[in-house]
């Protein structure tokens, strides 16, 4: 008889060792994978994880890594805040899309204008946008009792019209011939996010990413507020007791991921993406979920972890277009990271016995 006993304690080994074994065991599944859909596994796992670090065109692919990896790292992060809270924010790909058209109109607003203060002011009405679009859910949970997981979630597919009707309509490019989509921002010096250093891929987007993986680190470790977040996740009714406000820390930890997903939305859009358009939006608010699970909702590992998924974008990408490999398959590759994380992370509050001898 196979048996589950829970721990008194999570236990600190499998907490380290489960990330390392669900990417392990994505390897190993999504090989079999691949060799159903006819590609060679050990060609498409070395494709995906080691061709863009180390293959002769390495030089061009690892400043992508950073591309990729900023946007993902910084939702991440916020979300953090309120997983650790036990505050549910799901619908970070609708703050993200929402910080980018804020931060797109008001660059737009301002063009051809000429101003060194014009990026900065993108980069408020950025987050300030996807702080506002994450205070409905917030306020919603704390005022009338609501589901956030499924608002927020709800709340994505209302942004993503929003941004639809954008590109169709008030900020499409005038100069466009009716073809949908806004003025290229990275083509208006003053309203773009370019490289810091050519070549590099290191942007503004990437710093941020840095700082808020500092800042989390400080926050979470050295300040009461995230000795409040932790209680709050752990054990609700003893914070409740320990004076710890429930509606204020569900409205700050909302308010610190809506912030971040929309300062990620604001550097993609300003950045990589160039412009507002009807598919602006490629899914790093729910990929940061993933991300934020895969780091364990610490800081560095989220760091960690962003860098592993942005691997798996360009790996994926340079597996498309050189094996032929389905895109659906990336992202199934991709999924099967956070269910193994979760399958395995049984292990940290649970013992596997095996009639009566404890086996792990």
């Amino acid at each position: 008889m196979i048996m589950l006993e829970k721990r008194p304690q999570p236990s600190q080994g499998w907490t380290l060792a489960t990330p390392i074994l669900a990417v392990l065991l994505t390897m190993l599944v999504g090989g079999a994978l691949f060799a159903a859909l006819g590609k060679d596994p050990l060609v498409t796992i070395r494709t995906i994880f080691y061709d863009p670090l180390f293959s002769e065109f390495a030089w061009y692919y690892r400043p992508q890594l950073l591309v990729k990896g900023a946007p993902l790292v910084l939702i991440a992060i916020g979300l953090s805040f309120g997983f650790r809270a036990g505050v549910w924010n799901i619908g970070a790909e609708g703050q993200y899309i929402i910080g980018a058209i804020c931060g797109a109109a008001v660059g737009l607003a301002m063009y051809p204008m000429e101003s060194v203060f014009i990026f900065p002011a993108m980069v408020i009405a950025g987050a300030l946008g996807g702080m506002l679009w994450a205070m409905i859910p917030g306020i919603l949970r704390v005022k009338f009792g609501t589901n956030e997981i499924l608002v927020s979630l709800m709340l994505v597919y209302v942004a993503e019209q929003l941004l639809a009707s954008m590109a169709l309509g008030t900020l499409r490019n005038p100069e466009g011939m009716g073809f949908p989509g806004s003025r290229n921002l990275s083509q208006y010096p003053s309203a773009a996010n370019l490289e810091l250093i050519s070549g590099s891929g290191m942007h503004w987007g990437v710093v941020a990413a840095f700082i808020a993986v500092i800042f989390a680190y400080i926050m979470l470790s050295r300040h009461i507020f995230g000795f409040q977040v932790r209680l709050s996740g752990l054990a609700p009714r003893a914070a409740a007791f320990s004076g710890v406000n429930p509606g204020r820390l569900i409205l700050l930890c909302m308010a610190i991921s809506g912030g971040l997903a929309g300062l990620a939305g604001l550097f993609e859009v300003a950045g990589p993406a160039g412009q507002i358009s009807i598919d602006f939006n490629v899914g790093y608010g729910f990929t940061a979920i993933i991300v934020a699970f895969l780091g364990r909702l610490h800081p560095v590992g989220i760091l960690l972890a962003g860098g592993l998924m942005a691997l798996t974008y360009i790996g994926g990408e340079i597996a498309q277009s050189k094996l032929g490999l389905p895109g659906g398959a990336i992202q199934l590759l991709q999924g099967m990271l956070l269910f193994f994380l979760l399958a395995v992370d049984v292990l940290t509050h649970y013992r596997v016995r095996f009639g009566q001898g404890e086996v792990a």
